[in-house]
């Protein structure tokens, strides 16, 4: 089977109208956000391959990746890169050939478009020009994982790959220590030894589980604590395979364990400094909630300072 990639040069009206054969004014196209297998190409969905064979064009993240799995399926619809370095020229250029009528699939390399790559900016773009966006549910790794865990999947905080800015990772892993939520990370294998090191540094001996090649015949789960993963990576087992890190979120309790001893290392009258735009009743009010006491202890407390 012939590849079917057609990446237009989207500066030229010609090659726009060789491409579409003639101008379509039958109305606005739309965008569907297309999930695609994050491993096993059983989990992609009957109506994921229907709409990528009715489709215009498929913006794809990566052709030479995408292909492999069109030429599986034998969808022979024209592809189109759409990735992170054309990701704002690009979605402008899509956006004119919906709003020329023409209806657009989007896919990334694996997983859901639109989480953690650039079809989030497609998706902007077509609200602003006012195109319908529809989204078909399939495989996504964070989900995946999670759901493997045996962690708290309730409530949980999706991080997607730590920023490489060491002041903007610091500030983002300093965040994470009061998070109560179970967090969600992805990690390259050759970065995850230096991840795990931040982490237990920040977080602390919590529970972590790193979920490798998932969906694949050698998907792993290692469930251990933040240092014995660490452990484990740095002399045991290499890495290998894209990662997503799960990790329990802190426990409620010891924070506020941990907030109340702050406030008792405090004076009374340094707390009530912390609230000094309030007036004295107000700020007495808050001090004591957050001693755990009265506002009469704290007004008792006050009274006895005064008075020596």
């Amino acid at each position: 089977m012939e590849d079917n990639i057609t990446d237009i040069d989207y500066d030229s009206v010609q090659a726009l109208e060789e491409f579409n054969g003639s101008h379509n004014n039958s109305g606005v196209g739309q965008l569907y956000l297309c999930a695609t297998p994050i491993g096993n190409l059983e989990d992609i969905t009957f109506r994921v391959l229907r709409i990528l064979k009715e489709v215009d064009i498929i913006a794809a993240e990566d052709t030479r990746n995408s292909i492999k799995l069109l030429n599986h399926f034998e969808i022979n619809t024209p592809m189109t890169s759409y990735h992170e370095y054309n990701k704002y020229d690009k979605a402008e250029y899509l956006v004119g050939l919906m709003l020329d009528g023409k209806n657009i699939a989007c896919i990334t390399d694996a997983g859901t478009p639109g989480i953690s790559d650039p079809g989030e900016v497609l998706v902007q773009k077509c609200y602003e020009a006012g195109i319908k966006v529809t989204s078909l549910p399939g495989p996504a790794a964070c989900i995946t994982a999670l759901t493997m865990s045996g962690l708290s999947t309730r409530r949980f905080a999706f991080e997607a790959f730590l920023p490489a800015d060491k002041k903007q990772r610091a500030q983002i892993l300093e965040e994470l220590q009061d998070e109560t939520r179970t967090i969600i990370l992805y990690e390259a294998p050759h970065h995850l030894v230096k991840t795990l090191e931040e982490l237990f540094k920040t977080l602390g001996s919590r529970k972590v589980r790193i979920c490798r090649e998932l969906t694949k015949k050698h998907e792993t789960v290692y469930a251990d604590t933040l240092d014995g993963a660490l452990a484990h990576y740095r002399d045991i087992e290499e890495p290998r395979g894209e990662c997503v890190i799960i990790i329990e979120g802190a426990d409620r309790e010891d924070l506020n364990k941990q907030k109340q001893q702050s406030w008792e290392e405090m004076t009374i009258e340094e707390h009530m400094a912390l609230y000094e735009d309030m007036n004295r009743k107000d700020a007495m009010k808050h001090v004591a909630k957050d001693r755990g006491v009265s506002k009469r202890d704290i007004y008792q407390a006050l009274l006895k300072s005064e008075s020596n």
